[in-house]
């Protein structure tokens, strides 16, 4: 089983709940860890911005990453979310079987 991280940024903790708690309902991920407020500083429109987000760490596996992406873009405002994955994640070998039954793909509600 291939385990993944994925990094996601929200505008504001209420989206990142929303989203965590429906990857994990889902099935989508074991685990979502929310850092509630960072600060981003990106390139937008031709512009600097800077703006306060809250970071989502998704811990989630490779069969379920693209599924992953598709429920976080449904329940996303931005117009382009962060997402950037971490492929080949090493967890100890309790942690990995945990995760790989919470993302087993026989139990993924649509």
């Amino acid at each position: 089983m291939s385990l993944c991280i994925v990094f996601t940024t929200t505008p504001d903790t209420q989206t990142a709940q929303k989203i965590a708690s429906a990857l994990v309902e889902k099935n989508l991920a074991g685990c979502v860890k929310q850092f509630p407020e960072v600060t981003s500083t990106y390139a937008w429109q031709g512009n600097v911005e800077i703006d306060k987000e809250c970071q989502l760490l998704i811990k989630t596996t490779r069969h379920t990453v693209d599924k992953a992406f598709e429920c976080v873009s449904s329940l996303h405002p931005y117009d382009v979310p962060e997402w950037i994955v971490i492929n080949d994640v090493t967890a100890s070998q309790d942690y990995g079987k945990w995760l790989a039954e919470q993302t087993d793909m026989t139990r993924i509600v649509e």
